[in-house]
């Protein structure tokens, strides 16, 4: 017959006892400022509550039971309500696909704890019954997994992500925004119930294809999007122009004017190199548009812009300049230049058809400008004369 303390079963406040040894424990880690200890803690928690009951060894009520016998033994405990124990049961029963995939390869991996004294396995329940945070939680350290941004996500935008959000390539998408966004819970929830992940869009390109190292390929995929609003370019200006040519050069100059504010539109880590970039190779000149240099990429990005429809003929151009600026510009430690097309429209279907034979690494993104805003947006938007007054 099992034994009461205050109308409480003895099996759950010793269930009590082991997860207050483990928050404890926990609490003396995390002193180190480390998000991926209370990942741990939580990880090894769910674990634990999941192997008793989901198997029939605790009872109904048991979560609230064990919640409530905390609260007395943790004075101003918070986070282990029986709902929180819930959701740290379905974050271990969500990635224990994660330790599961570790015996069915051979990839590294790399641990959430990396204590030095012990060895790096998955998080266990030791013989004595006790919760174990201190054999870390390991996963899989692959490019198809977001290994350090998992780690850096906090536990309450997981528990989003989890009850929110079923297919794995989805959750990965949510945890990466969220880490290198540093996103709040709800702008997390909003772009969730928007669909982002499905709305998402991937310039045409053949990074796949002529980038070696698939990891670089989903880095340049992934820096670069489909489509750029450009509301600083003076639209007007360039509608006074008849010429094709001088179009494209104003555009040219008015993002130069702007490079900052192009640059904070075009993604991180940035390095604006120089516009009209001057190559020359068996006397022949080439001026390529815009020329950058990307620091996560380690490359070159030659941007050439054109005011129109895309054409096939701009791939070739732009093959040009990465040939040369690859053979004479690029250092060794460099990897290859990447060239995008920057044009006013784009059918995608017919970029993907016509970019795969090319060899070097390339993409074609579409721009909008102020006046492609809605209309009543617009009116509501200060003219520029206004906003130089107001600064």
């Amino acid at each position: 017959m099992i034994q009461q303390t205050n109308n409480i079963p003895a099996i759950y406040t010793e269930a009590a006892e082991t997860i207050k040894t483990a928050i404890l424990q926990g609490q003396y880690e995390a002193l180190k400022g480390e998000n991926r200890i209370q990942l741990a803690v939580y990880y090894s928690v769910g674990k634990y509550v999941s192997q008793n009951s989901r198997k029939g060894k605790w009872g109904t009520g048991a979560l609230a039971s064990i919640s409530n016998h905390l609260r007395k033994i943790l004075p101003g405990l918070r986070g282990f309500s029986a709902e929180s124990l819930k959701k740290m049961r379905l974050f271990y029963e969500a990635w224990d696909i994660l330790d599961n995939s570790l015996h069915k390869s051979d990839n590294s991996v790399i641990a959430i704890t990396e204590l030095e004294e012990t060895p790096q396995s998955v998080i266990t329940i030791t013989e004595t019954g006790q919760i174990d945070i201190y054999h870390a939680m390991t996963i899989p350290n692959t490019a198809d997994f977001p290994a350090m941004e998992f780690l850096a996500v906090p536990f309450t935008h997981h528990s989003r992500i989890i009850s929110k959000v079923k297919e794995l390539q989805e959750r990965y998408y949510y945890i990466r925004r969220c880490a290198q966004e540093h996103l709040s819970v709800e702008v997390l929830v909003k772009l969730i119930n928007n669909n982002a992940f499905a709305c998402q869009q991937q310039l045409p390109n053949n990074f796949s294809k002529t980038m070696l190292d698939a990891k670089e390929a989903r880095k340049a995929v992934m820096m670069f999007k489909d489509e750029y609003a450009l509301d600083f370019i003076n639209v007007e200006e360039i509608g006074e122009r008849d010429s094709e040519d001088v179009d494209e050069r104003v555009v040219e100059q008015q993002i130069v004017q702007n490079i900052k504010r192009f640059i904070m539109t075009f993604g991180r880590d940035f390095a604006f190199i120089g516009n009209q970039y001057h190559l020359e190779v068996y006397g022949v000149e080439h001026f390529p548009d815009l020329l950058f240099f990307n620091r996560e990429l380690n490359a070159m990005v030659c941007v050439e812009l054109k005011t129109g429809s895309f054409k096939p003929g701009y791939l070739g151009q732009l093959m040009a300049y990465l040939r040369i600026l690859d053979d004479h510009v690029k250092k060794p430690h460099e990897n290859p230049t990447i060239g995008i097309v920057l044009c006013k429209e784009a059918d995608k279907e017919y970029v993907e058809y016509v970019i795969q034979d090319y060899n070097k690494p390339m993409g074609v993104a579409t721009y909008t400008t102020s006046a492609d805003m809605p209309e009543k947006l617009r009116k509501a938007l200060p003219d520029s004369e206004e906003l130089k007054k107001l600064l």
